[in-house]
């Protein structure tokens, strides 16, 4: 099944919008998560889900963990560990 799309998982999450107003705007992978054009890749993907079944995982945290995989040569295992930690992934990936 498609994912929910971004604007209804909004729910108005206080803790990532106080993240958004701690973290440096000249980052890196900040200014990446405003270039890329999220729903131009939503539109892009949703042709590889199906129409029933339980809700898929966003398209954006599952191209973004892809996007940091590869970019710092981690196993899929050590991107889940360092996304826990490190809110400049998280931003790129959930904002």
């Amino acid at each position: 099944m498609k994912p929910r799309s971004s604007a209804a998982a909004d729910t108005g999450d206080l803790s990532r919008a106080e993240l958004q107003t701690i973290l440096n705007p000249k980052h890196a992978l900040f200014l990446l998560a405003d270039r890329i054009a999220w729903s131009e890749v939503e539109k892009r993907a949703e042709r590889f889900f199906a129409d029933e079944g339980r809700p898929a995982t966003p398209t954006r945290l599952m191209v973004g963990l892809h996007y940091l995989k590869h970019a710092f040569d981690l196993s899929d295992e050590a991107v889940c560990e360092r996304w826990v930690e490190n809110p400049y992934w998280q931003s790129l990936c959930v904002r």
